[in-house]
């Protein structure tokens, strides 16, 4: 099991806090992993397995406590028995009904630590921000970025390479459980089928109350196959009537939201980097998981750039980095990131073939004047850093611990 000590050193500070632990993030990229290993340190800190309690509500044998007074009582009942601080463990919870005041009623009654997870943005929004506003932390988790990829494909494999490695991780994405499937090609797709099948139907359809399956099987087949190009609901619509389909803006914007909610996508605003102001238009969106994107529609090494901007947008988000598209004049960086106010940026291409590709890629920085860190980030092997801005392969960026 891989440790994802990233998430780690920061869920650890808050463990034996008062805040509800909140794990959010589309459905199999871990979440539930993420319980264990928080249970493994508590165990390491001298807590027995009596004082944890640990519910799976996707487990049919928990159905009875999906409703809120039924799992309050069964809690109660069983922390009754045991002497000490409680660990409670919440596994999807969003199939609990009113499981907010359940789970506020069992942190002002009991001596507890909580800990929960979800598979829907709206896990914290509504009713949770009324009963528990200001008294939960959230870490959203992702699939496995290319460092736990190969730490964990080595364990089938110790002599492949960071190069092979990345190869292999182009294709099959980060999704965790592929490991268990040996990364066999044939079962790997059909589990990422599955299981963009299983997104689609229980965090989508369900959930957004969506009737026009057809409908929003062609918008998630449009943003999966377009990632990171420029999105506007009016584009989707002109596509659509000419597949002979009517539809809004407006419902393509709300298809659109609750593929956002179920975590599948991510939005990433444009901002015009001179006026330090976010854009209301020009969006772009990216899939949650490559690999995903692969086996329900194929074509990623075809569209290889795309891909690789794929991979370095989910990298950014999963090290705390708010992301944007940078815009200067006529030009675009691909991201602007910033944390705990700094900000690097980050211009991504598949290679810098010949001499106007390099005089474009590092060019669109010519209007950028503060100092923040600069990077071109592609496939080449040699390193043509030039006037201050670091080119790296892309291997080497995902890797390295701190830009």
């Amino acid at each position: 099991m891989i440790k994802r000590e990233m998430y780690m050193k920061r869920i650890r500070p808050f463990i034996d806090r008062e805040p509800v632990k909140v794990m959010t993030g589309m459905r199999r990229a871990g979440k539930s992993v993420m319980l264990d290993l928080i249970k493994d340190e508590l165990r390491e800190r001298g807590v027995g397995d009596e004082r944890i309690i640990s519910i799976n509500f996707e487990d049919m044998r928990n159905s009875r406590l999906c409703f809120a007074d039924t799992l309050h009582e069964e809690i109660l009942k069983r922390a009754g028995n045991t002497r000490g601080r409680v660990y409670l463990f919440f596994d999807e919870i969003q199939e609990v009904e009113a499981w907010e005041k359940c789970v506020n009623s069992l942190r002002v009654a009991l001596d507890c630590d909580i800990y929960i997870t979800g598979s829907n943005a709206k896990l914290l929004s509504g009713e949770l921000a009324t009963y528990l506003g200001g008294r939960y932390v959230e870490f959203v988790i992702y699939p496995f970025s290319f460092a736990e990829f190969l730490e964990l494909y080595r364990t089938l494999d110790s002599s492949v390479s960071e190069k092979d490695g990345f190869q292999k991780y182009l294709t099959s994405g980060g999704m965790p459980y592929l490991a268990n499937l040996g990364y066999d090609e044939e079962p790997s797709r059909q589990y990422l089928t599955d299981l963009f099948g299983s997104v689609m139907l229980k965090d989508i359809v369900k959930r957004g109350k969506i009737r026009d399956v057809d409908m929003l099987e062609r918008i998630v087949a449009y943003l999966t196959v377009n990632v990171g190009t420029t999105f506007s609901s009016a584009s989707i619509t002109k596509f659509m009537k000419n597949e002979h389909r009517s539809i809004s803006a407006d419902t393509v914007l709300n298809y659109v939201r609750c593929c956002r909610d179920a975590y599948l996508f991510y939005r990433v605003k444009r901002e015009n980097l001179s006026g330090k102001q976010i854009l209301s238009s020009g969006e772009k969106y990216y899939i949650a998981d490559h690999g995903i994107r692969e086996a329900v529609y194929g074509g990623n090494l075809r569209d290889i750039n795309l891909i690789l901007e794929n991979i370095v947008c989910l990298e950014l988000l999963r090290r705390g980095y708010s992301v944007t598209v940078g815009r200067v004049g006529e030009r675009e960086i691909d991201f602007a990131a910033s944390r705990h106010g700094e900000r690097i940026y980050v211009q991504v291409s598949y290679l810098l073939a010949d001499g106007n590709t390099v005089k474009r890629e590092f060019g669109v920085y010519d209007e950028v004047r503060d100092n923040f860190p600069k990077y071109v980030v592609t496939m080449d092997e040699i390193n043509m850093s030039q006037n201050g801005i670091k080119h790296m392969n892309i291997r080497d960026f995902l890797l390295c611990d701190e830009w």
